[in-house]
């Protein structure tokens, strides 16, 4: 499980953190029944406290998309709510295109727009490898 949080950000950690667990659970990157990392680990990992983490597990449990099981650990739900993802994926598209508008509004051709989002997706692509690097040599001793 891949987290980051942006400690200048004006949206808080908690919120932060809460939503992009949701999207790995929702889009698969987060298999169900998987188990995540306890409380404990993942407050160490990302330098927050542990009571912050605890708020996001159980707001994300209350959404049916984690299962809390006293003694064992977190996991992500067997049975995720599908709705969920559709109503996500809904606001995306339109948060896209409300960005092509502001865009064109600044003068940006589809072409520029179209390597906007190559780059974009370029530095998402790199990020996300160097964190499954990270996360690989954590877990199984690799060097990234």
């Amino acid at each position: 499980m891949f987290v980051r949080i942006e400690k200048g950000s004006r949206i808080p950690i908690s919120r932060q953190i809460a939503e992009q667990i949701r999207a790995q659970c929702l889009s698969g990157r987060l298999s169900p029944g998987v188990q995540i990392p306890s409380v404990r680990q993942l407050a160490r990992d990302l330098a927050v406290n542990q009571n912050t983490i605890l708020r996001v597990y159980e707001r994300l449990a209350s959404e049916n998309l984690l299962d809390m099981r006293h003694g064992e650990g977190t996991f992500v739900a067997n049975d995720l709510p599908t709705s969920e993802l559709n109503g996500q994926r809904t606001r995306y598209l339109g948060e896209l295109a409300q960005l092509v508008r502001h865009g064109r509004l600044l003068g940006f051709g589809a072409a520029d727009l179209h390597a906007l989002l190559d780059d974009a997706l370029a530095q998402s692509h790199d990020a996300a490898v160097g964190a499954d690097n990270a996360d690989r040599s954590t877990h199984t001793g690799e060097k990234p």
